[in-house]
């Protein structure tokens, strides 16, 4: 009986072993590519503050409102370096969120964080791919600090239904994304605001939102990374100088 027992229980731990090794090498997450490292260093103007559970970038000038970004999975928030330090070129103040385990899903509420930070700063947020989805559940529940949400390469589902709060909207599509499901992406247009802006990047696809190589299932893009993080950045600044009303009735700005 004691053998019987010693020999399950040998079994059982391999059984774990294998499970463990396998759930490591799933949420395996895409590193940040050189370009990515290069945007995390500071100067010309840019400082970039690591505090473990966000990156922050900020130019020498502050404008209106603040931006929060949630990664796609298992993309690791350095992935997002370049596009950050383009809008923080721009004078606005950007977070990118460390996401325990690589995804957005484990932590939504991760935003709390910055809202208690910069309690009198209006805040627009978004993400890419899973990450957009995730930062729609948490706009449609904090609509007293969030003035506007956008969606690179994402789509929200009913749990982060914008469709009648009064929000602003972006969503920005690669044209060669092979990631993004379209028929997904299509229904998810129920849960969005009429006036929703959809820009197309032409060439662009899923994995050049952020800088971190090629990703399972995307498509090769026809233009570089550096023209699609610039068409992004120009899209989401017209849209927050245009858009984005960063002092809403009740004002929480200094």
């Amino acid at each position: 009986m004691g053998r019987y027992r010693k020999r399950w229980l040998q079994g059982l731990v391999l059984v774990l072993l294998v499970a463990a090794c396998t759930a490591i090498w799933y949420l395996r997450p895409y590193p940040p590519d050189q370009a990515a490292k290069t945007a995390m260093q500071g100067g010309e103007g840019i400082t970039v503050i690591d505090t473990g559970d966000w990156l922050a970038f900020e130019g020498g000038e502050t404008r209106e409102p603040g931006v929060i970004l949630y990664p796609g999975a298992l993309i690791k928030a350095e992935s997002y370096a370049p596009l950050a330090r383009s809008l923080a070129g721009a004078g606005y103040r950007v977070f990118i969120a460390r996401m325990p385990l690589n995804l957005a899903v484990s932590d939504v509420e991760r935003a709390n964080q910055v809202l208690k930070a910069y309690p009198h700063q209006s805040f627009v947020i978004g993400g890419h791919s899973l990450g957009g989805a995730m930062a729609a559940r948490y706009a449609a529940n904090h609509l007293d600090r969030i003035v506007g949400v956008f969606f690179l390469g994402a789509y929200p589902d009913k749990k982060g239904s914008l469709k009648d709060l009064g929000l602003p909207v972006l969503s920005l599509l690669g044209s060669r994304d092979g990631v993004v499901n379209r028929k997904k992406f299509e229904v998810g247009k129920q849960y969005l605001p009429d006036d929703t802006m959809y820009m197309s990047i032409e060439g662009g696809n899923h994995a050049q939102f952020g800088s971190y190589g090629a990703q399972d299932g995307d498509q090769p893009a026809a233009i570089t990374p550096q023209e699609q993080w610039q068409q992004t950045a120009a899209a989401l600044k017209q849209w927050l100088q245009t858009e984005v009303n960063p002092f809403p009735e009740e004002s929480y700005l200094r």
